[in-house]
């Protein structure tokens, strides 16, 4: 049972199809009984709530109002539905989880294999993307939470956990300096240097301590995928700087080193989970985020 009148199933369909026709193709139903609808809300409401042009019909400023607002209801709805199956004791619910790449892989890849097996009941939506994507769709309420870095250039939202994590050397595990407890910058000056490039996040940390020391390392190169990086670091073309989250399930693993800088203006790289302030988490949500922040915690303890 769907709590929503009729009109604005119809309006909504309308809004997202821009055409009476595909609108009625989509919900099997005449054109005209659409368009009766919509002008009656519009009388009803005294303001147009779609432009009707030659190619379609857009929507006015009180349309786009209108058909966010839906959008944000059915949400709701769909929260309040998982609470009523809790009150009844029902074992099912959606979780959308956003991630940065550098998530993908490694121990977040396995908690969430484990919430997979563990929980079958439940039906997971994760989305890879960049911090800013992630952030916006949070914001946006398109998903539950996100795991994001540097929350703080990310306004409007909760960080509900995060974790510091240094930037630091990254070599082979033979490589001379690999047992060192610390680099300074001036130790890899005979070094070939692989550089992340834009649009990685670490690329301005690294390029604002270059640019400090006046470091310039000869034949350098420039990468902006972390996989491709770390590669090039296991088949001994260079040395290259990264967070200790980029590396982590290699070092564990004794695949790389990574030695921390020394005396290094290098801020940690902080990794944050997210949420709307506004957003009213399900029990579902709640349970998967605590399984993710035990995993940010043992994190956070290895650095």
């Amino acid at each position: 049972m769907s709590p929503f009148s009729r009109f604005a199933i119809y309006f909504a369909e309308v809004a997202r199809s821009g055409s009476l026709r595909r609108a009625a193709e989509k919900l099997h139903i005449s054109p005209s009984a659409i368009n009766r609808q919509i002008l009656q809300a519009e009388e009803a409401f005294g303001t147009p709530l779609f432009e009707r042009l030659p190619e379609g019909l857009r929507m006015t400023t009180a349309g786009e109002l209108l058909y966010n607002d839906l959008l944000r209801w059915q949400k709701e709805f769909q929260l309040t539905r998982q609470k009523f199956d809790e009150l009844q004791g029902l074992k099912r619910g959606t979780v959308s989880v956003g991630m940065v790449q550098a998530l993908a892989e490694g121990s977040f890849a396995a908690a969430l294999a484990e919430i997979i097996s563990g929980w079958p009941w439940l039906e997971l939506n994760l989305q890879v993307a960049d911090s800013h994507t992630v952030s916006q769709r949070v914001r946006q309420a398109d998903l539950d939470f996100g795991l994001i870095l540097d929350p703080e250039g990310q306004a409007g939202l909760s960080v509900l956990a995060f974790a510091e994590l240094e930037m630091g050397v990254v070599m082979r595990p033979e490589h001379a300096l690999a047992q060192a407890a610390t680099i300074s910058l001036g130790e890899l000056s005979g070094e070939r240097h692989i550089i992340p490039g834009a649009p990685l996040i670490v690329h301005e940390r690294v390029a604002m301590l270059y640019r400090h020391y006046d470091f310039s390392p000869a034949n350098s190169i420039s990468c902006n995928d972390i996989r491709l990086i770390k590669s090039l670091v296991l088949r001994g073309s260079g040395v290259t700087l990264l967070s200790r989250l980029d590396v982590l399930d290699e070092v564990r693993g004794g695949q790389l080193a990574f030695v921390p800088l020394r005396n290094a203006l290098l801020r940690p790289l902080t990794l944050a989970l997210c949420t709307a302030p506004s957003r009213q988490l399900s029990r579902p949500a709640q349970m998967t985020i605590q399984k993710l922040t035990a995993v940010m915690e043992a994190m956070q303890g290895s650095a």
